[in-house]
């Protein structure tokens, strides 16, 4: 199947997977065996299909969403890259695990991530260490005021 496109290959659990559970994962200590018996499958079915779903990159995550604030700290963050420095650069921001995701923007400060840690002090020496190690500042941009935006929707098949 190489070559042919993700959306071509899904199935129909694994379209469910996707729609279904964008939000609402149970809070269980077997998560994945509540999801499956939803399904009609097994737990390690719904496992390896999310594994292989990652892999592809139609889910770029499957964890808890925090709000801001409760459980450790976090900030959105971004640098003004080079753009022939750009895929290095979110190379070594992705390569640390306190960061959620990044992503390219049109504007000087061209590469964007949010970044969660234990507490402030680790937040800030991440921050620091990006920095030193792409020799290019990070700007801090920590949140002033929550908002709260469901970014679920139903995705279309056709």
């Amino acid at each position: 199947m190489t070559g042919t496109p993700l959306l071509e290959r899904l199935d129909a659990l694994d379209r469910r997977l996707l729609d279904d559970f964008q939000s609402g994962i149970p809070l269980a200590p077997r998560p994945f065996a509540l999801m499956a018996e939803q399904l009609g499958v097994t737990e390690t079915e719904v496992i390896a299909r999310l594994q292989r779903l990652t892999e592809a990159g139609a889910v770029s995550r499957v964890g808890p969403v925090f709000r801001p604030r409760q459980v450790g700290a976090s900030t959105l963050a971004a640098m003004a890259v080079p753009p022939e420095r750009l895929a290095e650069v979110a190379t070594l921001v992705n390569g640390f695990p306190e960061v959620n995701h990044n992503y390219e923007r049109e504007h000087d400060f061209n590469l964007w991530f949010v970044l969660t840690a234990p507490g402030q002090t680790c937040l800030e020496r991440v921050l620091d260490e990006i920095g030193r190690r792409a020799g290019l500042p990070v700007l801090d941009l920590p949140m002033l005021a929550e908002y709260h935006i469901d970014l679920g929707f139903p995705l279309q098949w056709t």
